[in-house]
């Protein structure tokens, strides 16, 4: 360079300027200048915003990691807690996954796919909500180095679907048959669900509140068991006590109290009549007017209402029932007539907590008092008592027969601590009914994981072809769960791990069933430990997850923020027209409505 122009820059910037216009892009300006003339056409909305391509695709796998770093303590007998703050200012102290995920607000939208698999999971299976987002999390974790290396998506989801419906055979495999009527089995079973739970320390007590609700709600009819936990297993909540008063009714009972204060409180084998219509005087539904011309008049009109009452009581008391519920209200001349004959009644009652009293005292719930029949009245029961717990009266009805309808009595020293004991108890049912309704059982502990994981990554040497490499990687992704356990429980994760890949790749007898003891860290046969999972959980887990990462992969837009108003579909916003101001210098006027 000369002297000259390290001095003085302007010559440099002349030339440069030269260069880049004349000389080196002429093809490119004459573009730029052509695009500037040709007017652009706005095909998305303006306000809109929208993602596409290799972002979006690794935005989604971010999203899903984070997500299931939040829960991942949760996983174990050594889980730590979460405690959430609700936007009404009240608290959650949880490590179930679901419970903890529905506080969450997030505004991702491949994060809020994967909170709602949490809640299907809950709701189909009830369990393994935890173990279904850190698998996931992990599903598209180990998808980021395909898409960083060009792999189209569709190669990856092909892979991961040949995985899971091997995933489904090999579980099957690996999985044992349970007797559902030993119960020492069964108890296990559901212990070994607790394990992992705040309730760990209470496990034979919840274990045997657990089995005895699920086998009180069973029905077979026609061959086919119905178990329905939600309607007929209702989970009531008294704060005061002890964790071990808890305990399940052989019956029902619901927060009620007498209507009139000389009614009975107690009664030994009694006689239930449920009704779901008003024992008052039925108004109209429209507004009616009436003249009374004579004064004979407005008495008559009263004694109508009157008899009409009575007719109905009449209907009831000829039956002679000791208990009339009903889902309605009561009128004050008809608990005179109640009080006369010797009934206690009680009103408004949900119409759930009557379809349990029905079940349980096997009466039948009759819409008109003049239908009423003598095999409607239910005499199931053995004691109608109404108890005092604090400041609240209970009614009991227990003692029944054959209950297919059950009350679990739940004792506790805070608000907080009951409602985790009845997530905790829905989670051990939910466990038992699965196991009722599908008796096998697959080996706990991380154990299933491996042994699948080793089986895929034999079968991926047989595959030919790009996809032979994503479906080698669901096998990895599945070792997340022994390796959270460890972990969680503060052992040498690598250390361990490599143990237990090595117990299982030596294919000797009984090594499928070795797993990581949660508590201590070390590798322990689960067969010897007793802890095993149902089937149903460890099958819908699978399912769920792979299949929530086959479709968060397969999106490649992501388009926010469109607007749906009344005038039409991205409508612009109206901008506020300014006034113009009046002649003579006048403030213009104030609108009736100021936004």
């Amino acid at each position: 360079k000369p002297r000259s122009y390290t001095r003085d820059p302007a010559p440099l910037v002349s030339l440069s300027a030269q260069f880049s216009q004349k000389v080196v892009y002429p093809s490119i300006y004459k573009a730029a200048k052509m695009m500037q003339q040709r007017p652009g056409v706005m095909v998305v909305n303006t306000q809109t915003k929208r993602e596409h391509g290799r972002k979006v695709q690794l935005g989604n796998v971010q999203a899903s990691k984070a997500v299931a770093d939040i829960i991942r303590t949760c996983l174990g007998p050594r889980a730590m807690l979460k405690m959430l703050m609700d936007p009404m200012a009240g608290i959650v102290m949880t490590n179930d996954g679901n419970a903890i995920l529905r506080e969450i607000v997030v505004s991702h939208p491949a994060a809020k796919s994967m909170i709602e698999i949490a809640r299907t999971q809950d709701e189909e299976v009830g369990d393994g909500t935890t173990s279904v987002i850190i698998l996931a999390g992990e599903m598209m974790a180990v998808s980021q180095r395909f898409l960083e290396q060009n792999m189209h998506p569709t190669q990856i989801v092909a892979a991961y679907g040949m995985a899971l419906e091997d995933i489904c055979n090999f579980s099957e495999q690996i999985s044992v048959p349970i007797n559902t009527a030993n119960r020492d089995e069964m108890e296990r079973v559901v212990k070994s669900c607790l394990g992992t739970k705040m309730m760990s320390k209470w496990s034979d007590l919840a274990v045997k509140i657990a089995l005895d609700a699920v086998s009180t709600v069973t029905v077979v009819d026609q061959g086919k068991t119905e178990i329905d936990i939600k309607r007929f297993a209702k989970v009531e909540k008294i704060p005061g006590g002890q964790i071990s008063d808890s305990r399940v009714l052989t019956g029902v009972m619901f927060n009620k109290d007498i209507t009139h204060q000389r009614m009975r409180r107690r009664i030994e084998n009694p006689r239930i009549l449920l009704l779901d219509c008003s024992l008052e005087y039925k108004k109209g539904e429209s507004q009616t007017n009436l003249e009374i011309v004579k004064e004979e008049d407005w008495d008559q009109i009263l004694k109508l209402e009157e008899d009409y009452i009575e007719r109905m009581c009449e209907d009831i008391i000829k039956f002679k029932p000791d208990v009339v519920i009903t889902e309605k209200g009561v009128s004050d001349l008809a608990q005179h007539y109640f009080v006369r004959a010797g009934i206690t009644a009680l009103r408004r009652l949900r119409k759930s907590d009557n379809l349990r009293v029905a079940r349980a005292s096997g009466a039948t719930i009759v819409h008109r008092p003049e239908e009423i029949q003598e095999s409607d009245i239910g005499t199931g029961c053995g004691l109608f008592e109404v108890r005092k717990f604090g400041d609240e009266y209970y009614t009991f009805v227990e003692e029944c027969t054959s209950p297919k309808a059950c009350t679990i009595l739940l004792r506790g020293a805070s608000k907080d601590v009951l409602m985790e004991v009845e997530r905790n108890l829905l989670d051990a049912m939910n466990v038992a009914r699965n196991v009722c309704q599908n008796p096998r059982l697959m080996p706990g502990g991380g154990a299933s994981e491996m042994a699948i994981a080793k089986l895929l990554a034999d079968k991926a040497k047989t595959i030919e072809g790009v996809k032979q490499w994503p479906y080698a990687a669901v096998g990895a992704a599945l070792e997340v769960i022994p390796r959270t356990l460890i972990q969680n429980c503060g052992a040498n994760t690598i250390r361990v791990l490599t143990q237990l890949r090595a117990k299982h790749a030596s294919g000797a007898e009984g090594a499928g069933t070795f797993g990581v003891d949660g508590d201590s860290g070390k590798l322990v046969d689960m067969h010897q430990l007793g802890v095993w999972e149902p089937y149903a959980v460890k099958v819908q887990t699978f399912k769920t997850s792979i299949e929530t990462a086959m479709m968060l992969l397969r999106i490649d837009d992501i388009v926010s923020g469109v607007k749906r108003d009344m005038d039409g579909y991205g409508a612009q916003p109206q901008q506020p027209q300014q006034q113009q101001q009046p002649e003579g210098g006048a403030e213009p006027e104030a609108p009736d409505h100021q936004h």
